[in-house]
């Protein structure tokens, strides 16, 4: 936790860990869960209500920010789209600077690209082929990780401008899927619920 918020808990006797939990709590509590969206089966976790709630949007950036306080990270790259939601907020508070990875054709200058799997399909991925110098320390972020394969993706794309891969963070993560398996052996995968 940060320092603020280590403050309080250590002022009001509470223990941190009960503060995490109250918070993944509130944090559940506003993300709704569509049915059969975009296909039959699927169950899609909607963070819109989550965005809509102030106090729900300023802990989900407290949360996502926390962990890499102590790093030095140069760039947060965030996922289409709702990887940007976030992302750009954490940017702005680790003082480091904001990668859009999107879809193909959207981006103006050269691109790189990459093809991934998708638990319901095939997409890719590009990045601006100048985004940023060899070295560059990335932390990778997006709404939700299910199988892993555009953060995987987004790994290959960053490597390949010689970039470091130093972390993912993600608002929730479908464990049941193992999307953090093959991503933990690049980098730390901080998530803040696991569902």
């Amino acid at each position: 936790m940060g320092l603020l918020l280590s403050t309080f808990v250590q002022i009001n006797s509470i223990p941190m860990q009960k503060v995490e939990e109250s918070i993944k709590e509130y944090l559940i509590e506003n993300i709704r869960t569509i049915p059969d969206f975009p296909k039959p089966g699927i169950q899609f976790k909607d963070i819109t209500t989550l965005l809509a709630d102030k106090k729900a949007l300023q802990l989900t950036s407290f949360m996502l920010t926390e962990p890499w306080l102590e790093k030095q990270v140069d760039y947060i790259v965030g996922l289409e789209s709702r990887g940007f939601l976030f992302g750009t907020n954490m940017a702005q508070d680790l003082n480091a600077g904001f990668i859009p990875v999107r879809k193909p054709g959207k981006l103006p200058s050269d691109t790189i690209s990459e093809t991934y799997a998708l638990e319901y399909g095939e997409d890719s991925l590009e990045l601006h082929s100048d985004a940023f110098k060899e070295g560059a320390k990335v932390v990778i972020h997006d709404d939700l990780i299910a199988t892993g394969g555009s953060a995987s993706a987004a790994t290959r794309l960053v490597e390949r401008l010689g970039g470091e891969v130093i972390g993912y963070s993600f608002i929730m993560e479908l464990s049941f899927l193992k999307g953090r398996d093959s991503l933990s052996k690049t980098a730390p995968v901080e998530s803040i619920i696991i569902l």
